[in-house]
């Protein structure tokens, strides 16, 4: 089975080549202001792709997705995932749209007890996790000195193992590694000028 993952595209979805393949995930900022313009762009087009499957977790600019009465306006073949999962073709999939922050931008949490909650919440028996933020340290560095992942989140995966970490979020370090059996995907497709350089990723599970 194919998953054709991305993330970070920021409004200009339309200019993306989509892969064939079965499930479409994309991993945060689908939006620039998150307005309710901008979102319905995205979802219209989001869910006219041909992939069976379409997972969408939120980003820090995807305000949109924050008030519950919202979510009832995304069409019925897409899942978003805030803070829960889905099992598709046998594999357990788990979505968070937090990031840390300061309340400035959405879903952010404050580093500490207040973002750990959320990571709490993952299941042990998830073979691909989608979070908008990395974790500390891995595929995170801004400016060739700064990570700005999450602390938290690194820890937690100590303790709950997946096969796959896709997020977006930190546009200059995209690209891909792999850690104690773990394969990280950092799927920005911008640069931090909001240009085009990167394709969505094609992973065989």
């Amino acid at each position: 089975m194919k998953l054709i993952c991305l993330a970070d595209t920021h409004n200009l979805h339309h200019e993306i080549p989509i892969p064939h393949g079965d499930i479409l995930i994309h991993a945060g900022d689908c939006t620039d202001g998150g307005t309710r313009n901008e979102t319905s762009n995205f979802l219209e087009w989001f869910s006219s792709q041909p992939h069976n499957h379409k997972i969408l977790i939120p980003g820090n600019h995807d305000f949109f997705f924050e008030k519950q009465q919202n979510l009832d306006k995304v069409p019925a073949n897409i899942h978003v995932l805030i803070d829960k999962g889905i099992k598709l073709e046998g594999i357990n999939f788990w979505g968070s749209p937090v990031t840390p922050g300061l309340h400035n931008w959405a879903f952010n949490k404050e580093r500490g007890e207040a973002i750990r909650k959320h990571w709490n919440l993952i299941p042990a028996k998830t073979d691909v996790l989608i979070t908008h933020t990395p974790p500390f340290g891995i595929l995170d560095e801004i400016d060739g000195r700064n990570h700005l992942g999450c602390e938290e989140l690194r820890e937690f995966l100590t303790i709950v193992k997946p096969k796959f970490h896709l997020f977006g979020h930190i546009h200059q370090a995209a690209g891909s590694t792999t850690r104690n059996g773990i394969q990280f995907y950092n799927l920005s497709i911008l640069d931090k000028r909001l240009r085009i350089i990167h394709s969505p990723i094609t992973l065989k599970i």
